[in-house]
């Protein structure tokens, strides 16, 4: 063999393991069973001792990433559960694997019929438009930080600056142009209404100099709209601070948040 080919074989093959070792020590104490869901990867974390009415967070997005929420929850004896629906950006396909993969976790390990959803920057787009389809199934949302319009990110159409790769996949999964996509609804922004309907409490965190996703063209607008329609939501801001960190170093009052939403 080639030894430039050797070599950076040798290469991608350290940086995989070390890349999946250091996803399990984010869980490390935990049993995490990690395989694959209709062409997916996929993942649950089990809780040492769970508690009695087998309550789950779902992690939209970045498996791993800040998990303080994620591990104070499994303290609490809850599953974390994740479904990578990466560059789909929330459309109907991403909605329907999250439909089967919901039905999968409550027949499969029988888990609460009512789930946590939380989503991290553009887990916002998948954590919204499932729910607003499924407001049944849905104690609470944790949104950090989150795309609230497609059109803010990847787009680019506003102040932030966007990502014209990702744009154009986006575009092509939701079967839009960048002339139809300036009519096109079906965004948190809008569909947040059936949510705020539906008396599903939302808590959203972010950063007040987020230059990346401007809360000013995705939180403040799916706010004002989920107020308007009746619905509770929280706001927190971190001053000065940009689109990271997400979630807060002291994950205490998302986790109350989330607790009494559920009791």
């Amino acid at each position: 063999m080639n030894p430039k080919k050797t070599i950076a074989l040798f290469v991608i093959s350290f940086l995989f393991a070390f890349s999946t070792h250091a996803s399990d020590d984010v869980f490390a104490g935990y049993v995490v069973k990690e395989f694959t869901f209709e062409g997916h990867d996929a993942r649950i974390v089990f809780p040492n001792k769970k508690e009695d009415h087998n309550y789950w967070i779902w992690r939209a997005r970045f498996w791993g990433h800040e998990p303080q929420v994620d591990k104070a929850l499994l303290e609490k004896g809850f599953h974390v559960v994740y479904v990578d629906v990466a560059n789909l950006f929330g459309n109907p396909e991403a909605v329907k694997l999250w439909n089967h993969f919901y039905d999968f976790c409550v027949s499969e390990y029988q888990l609460n019929p009512r789930v946590v959803l939380e989503g991290m920057s553009r887990g916002g787009l998948i954590i919204y438009n499932w729910a607003s389809q499924n407001t049944d199934k849905v104690f609470c949302i944790y949104a950090d930080a989150p795309v609230c319009d497609i059109k803010s990110w990847p787009g680019g159409m506003f102040k932030a600056k966007g990502d014209p790769d990702l744009w154009k996949i986006c575009l092509e999964g939701y079967g839009l142009d960048s002339v139809s996509v300036k009519d096109f609804k079906n965004i948190p922004i809008n569909n947040c209404v059936h949510i705020a309907q539906a008396e599903i409490p939302v808590l959203h965190v972010y950063g007040d100099a987020d230059t990346i996703l401007p809360y000013q063209e995705n939180t403040t607008l799916l706010a004002e709209n989920f107020k308007n329609a009746g619905g509770t939501i929280k706001l927190i801001a971190k001053e000065g601070v940009g689109h990271h960190p997400h979630c807060l170093e002291d994950p205490t009052p998302i986790v109350d948040f989330i607790l009494s939403s559920i009791h």
